[in-house]
């Protein structure tokens, strides 16, 4: 009977650390997406140029670096909202091209987004499936993306371009499937790395769905 006991504690005591790293997590992240809109609305607002590709991917790899080393005291926080800021940042100039031109693409792209991360979050948390097999292909292809998008600006090829953000918005879907259910099957502890997992998949998902909207409008 005390060993059932202590199995039934155990159980309860891993499921409430789970729920409240969840909890945590959507509360952070909601906050991070606010403070990062914001950014990027003053920044479209206030015309301010994007700081260039060598800047955003040293600022982007240096703060995420600061949050990775820092995720486990107050300063992880402040280390989530720079990165978030500065992504919101380097947001703004973009969105500012898409406003200026076409203002429905973004409205879209933003619908789209949130239908999801919602859709796709709720089904994890529904079914429990467990998403954690998809963790390798996943490391795999969002570095191959990673790579190709980087070719096809420095080397201007916009059909490369636009069949990278075609990868994104698959890959990121499946980032959101495998963080949700790492949280939700404790393998992701930490809340304010898997705030950060999850802020990217969103981020990324928007701008590759911005993009992909943007030319069919333009078609």
């Amino acid at each position: 009977m005390n060993q059932n006991t202590a199995i039934l504690q155990s159980a309860q005591s891993s499921q409430s650390v789970t729920h409240k790293v969840l909890r945590n997590t959507y509360a952070l992240l909601s906050l991070t997406v606010l403070f990062s809109a914001g950014v990027a609305i003053f920044s479209m607002v206030n015309n301010l140029a994007h700081p260039g590709l060598l800047v955003t991917l040293v600022g982007y790899f240096g703060l995420l670096f600061l949050t990775v080393k820092t995720r486990n005291s107050g300063w992880g926080l402040v280390s989530v909202f720079a990165l978030t800021g500065f992504m919101g940042y380097t947001l703004g100039p973009l969105l500012g091209s898409y406003w200026a031109g076409a203002p429905a693409v973004v409205g879209q792209a933003l619908l789209a987004t949130g239908a999801i991360f919602a859709g796709l979050s709720a089904y994890v948390l529904t079914t429990r499936k467990n998403f954690s097999f998809l963790g390798s292909a996943l490391f795999v292809g969002i570095l191959v993306a990673f790579l190709a998008g980087l070719g096809a600006m420095l080397f201007d090829i916009p059909a490369l371009s636009l069949a990278v953000s075609a990868m994104f918005v698959l890959l990121m879907s499946g980032l959101i499937l495998y963080e949700t259910s790492n949280i939700l099957h404790g393998g992701e502890t930490n809340y304010i790395m898997a705030t950060v997992s999850l802020y990217v998949a969103i981020f990324n998902l928007f701008t590759s769905l911005l993009q992909l909207l943007g030319f069919m409008q333009s078609e």
